[in-house]
């Protein structure tokens, strides 16, 4: 079987930031907030209009939308300094892309007014000390062994950058060799999402200023929301969203706002496949090729891999059918190193 292509979000925040709240609004789920040790998990269909035309064209058995997981990373709690533990680490570290939910809003369980700016830094700050400790273990071990010289070259360039506090994010993948740090769990290479919780009169309003630009430097997007009514109204029925939000001033849920930035931060894109078992969406990273794409639906259809037959979902429509776009001669047959773009509808010709 394929393994499970939906990303996995982990969800963190400092004690008081809302975090669990946050894990409600986007799940639905209704979890029990406080102090709660254990790490929930909430799975959420990516909602795509493109599925639900294609399913009603195809009729068909089942119809599969993209997924992302959530995790809610327990807290750090009993200590008043800001700070990770070694377990909290650990769990972090096995989170594909982080979500750091920022307190800004007024809690009266936490001394002081809110300061999101401050805490995005301390987070910053814990994420590259634990990196830069396992950057320079990892380092004094390839001297020692005298591993090959592009080895060293590699961890010598996180370490010089997480000593200048930059996260290694922001190096791009033709200057690090991503794949030999792969395996170290580096925090300041996830993928970060930071979500600003607001309380409701400031829920829709844009994020600006000081964070906001402190975001972008650190190579994270950006989002607000107001936890606590989103929460309420994640779990209602969808008819009766549309009009809470609307009083909110926004236009579409917390999750549909929060599942754009990610995609847009991780370049993602869905292509389909169609047919009468299944009218299913896939993930992948914008710049796949046909070959890699065939290989996310099955391992046969990369190794038999023929020829892809391609239709973009705009050009589907048009037509209104596969023999309608056949015999307008507009089904386009691509090779292994088709650029597979966002809405290609896609069948595999392979064998085995």
């Amino acid at each position: 079987l394929p393994q499970s292509h939906h990303m996995k979000i982990g969800l963190v925040g400092f004690a008081g930031s809302g975090k669990t709240t946050v894990f409600n609004a986007l799940t639905g789920l209704g979890a029990p907030v406080g102090f709660g040790g254990e790490v929930r998990l909430g799975t959420v269909r990516v909602p795509d209009d493109r599925i639900d035309t294609l399913s009603r064209i195809f009729s068909p058995k089942k119809k599969t939308y993209a997924e992302i997981s959530f995790c809610d990373v327990p807290g750090e709690h009993g200590s008043h300094k800001k700070g990770l533990s070694p377990r909290g680490l650990q769990q972090i570290r096995d989170q594909e892309a982080l979500c750091l939910v920022l307190q800004d809003f007024n809690n009266p369980a936490l001394e002081g007014a809110p300061d999101p700016l401050m805490d995005l830094e301390a987070f910053h700050t814990e994420c590259v000390f634990a990196d830069l400790e396992i950057v320079e273990k990892r380092l004094d071990r390839a001297r020692k062994e005298r591993a090959d010289a592009h080895e060293i070259a590699t961890f010598e360039l996180a370490q010089a950058n997480l000593e200048e506090e930059r996260p290694l994010r922001l190096i791009p993948d033709a200057d690090l060799d991503r794949s030999l740090i792969k395996g170290y769990g580096i925090l300041s290479d996830r993928p970060l999402l930071v979500v600003v919780n607001r309380d409701e009169e400031h829920a829709a309003d844009p994020l600006a200023g000081k964070l906001d630009t402190r975001i972008k430097e650190l190579g994270a997007a950006g989002l607000t929301l107001c936890a606590s009514i989103e929460a309420d109204i994640a779990g209602m029925e969808p008819a009766d969203q549309e009009e809470f939000l609307a009083d909110l001033g926004l236009k579409e849920s917390a999750l549909s706002r929060f599942i754009r930035s990610a995609y847009d931060l991780r370049d993602l894109i869905s292509f389909f496949t169609v047919g009468e078992d299944e009218v299913r969406a896939w993930t992948i990273r914008r710049g796949t090729n046909a070959h890699r794409a065939a290989g996310k639906i099955h391992s046969d259809l990369e190794r038999g891999f023929i020829r892809a037959e391609v239709t973009p979902y705009e050009v589907f429509m048009d037509y209104g059918s596969e023999a309608a776009v056949k015999n307008a001669g507009k089904l386009q047959v691509e090779g292994k190193n088709y650029l597979v773009s966002d809405g290609d509808i896609m069948h595999v010709r392979f064998n085995v």
